[in-house]
């Protein structure tokens, strides 16, 4: 039976439980794609993908809103980016669906979310991509809101979905006061895990990795600064990450969440305020030092 205690993340912890060396050519690092972004947010996806290319995914693709897929080409040179049909309000349409599914045969894990500012039109859009997947996912932001009519919808994918909801995002998946899960995140987080048997991570000034199983661990690494707009985007980008680098959905989280709170420890140690890009930047540095302790 699965130890069920609560495990404080160190860095001699996850030195126990390394991550595979980043070896081998693009492909053999992994391919993500990342689905998201709206006309109004279109940085979300950019944040989630530039942090997953600096914690070595080998290649990313975005599916995007047509209106913003140039802009983030430009931006991001490094990845590949679809141009998929909005809604006049900049939303991205079920229509798309098809395309988002063909990209995703081609890709070792899928990151649905960042960006998506609609929870009407994202559940809609992932009610038609998430039966038909077969491959890890993780579910950020809004996305979870596909989730809250009936919890089992990421069943079919267990031991490969990830949800990465903030705090008012687990409430709103579990139905529950955000005042309430606040004062108990860590059993929130376990009961949407149990529930939807997909590991969670969540929380704010501690993020809490909880596994269908009952494993849950705990990291209080970070700082206020962290609690900063576009802040989850990276964090998501850098699960995705590892995700695609073969690492399991847990070990990923809980590397991922650390490595976030570290990046920003280490940024509070020299500017008094920073923004997510700053985090995205400091992740290889983060990752390095927890690897080295």
């Amino acid at each position: 039976m699965p130890d069920s205690r609560l495990v404080a993340l160190t860095p001699a912890t996850l030195r126990k439980w390394p991550l595979p060396r980043v070896t081998g050519d693009k492909h053999a690092r992994g391919t993500v794609l990342i689905v998201g972004g709206a006309r109004q947010t279109p940085g979300a996806v950019l944040l989630a993908t530039e942090a997953a290319l600096r914690l070595g995914a080998g290649r990313v693709q975005i599916a995007t809103t047509g209106s913003t897929a140039t802009h983030l080409a430009v931006a991001l040179p490094e990845a590949y980016v679809e141009a998929l049909p909005e809604s006049p309000a900049g939303d991205l349409l079920p229509s798309a669906a098809p395309r988002i599914l063909e990209l995703a045969t081609g890709a070792d894990a899928v990151l649905m979310g960042p960006g998506l500012s609609d929870p009407l039109a994202s559940a809609h859009l992932l009610g038609e991509v998430v039966p038909h997947l077969d491959v890890t996912l993780v579910l950020d932001a809004l996305a979870t809101a596909y989730l809250t009519p009936d919890l089992r919808r990421v069943a079919h994918l267990e031991g490969r979905v990830l949800l990465t909801p903030n705090v008012s995002e687990l409430a709103a998946t579990l139905g529950r006061d955000a005042k309430d899960v606040r004062g108990d995140t860590e059993a929130a987080t376990r009961s949407l895990a149990r529930q939807t048997r997909a590991t969670v991570l969540s929380g704010d000034e501690t993020s809490y990795v909880a596994t269908p199983d009952g494993r849950c661990w705990s990291t209080s690494a970070g700082t206020s600064g962290l609690a900063t707009a576009g802040s989850g985007d990276v964090k998501a980008g850098a699960v995705v990450a590892l995700c695609a680098r073969g690492v399991a959905v847990e070990q990923a989280a809980v590397w991922a969440a650390h490595c976030h709170g570290v990046a920003g420890n280490r940024l509070g140690a020299r500017w008094p305020g920073f923004l997510a890009r700053d985090v995205v930047r400091e992740l290889p540095a983060a990752l390095a030092a927890t690897e080295a302790g």
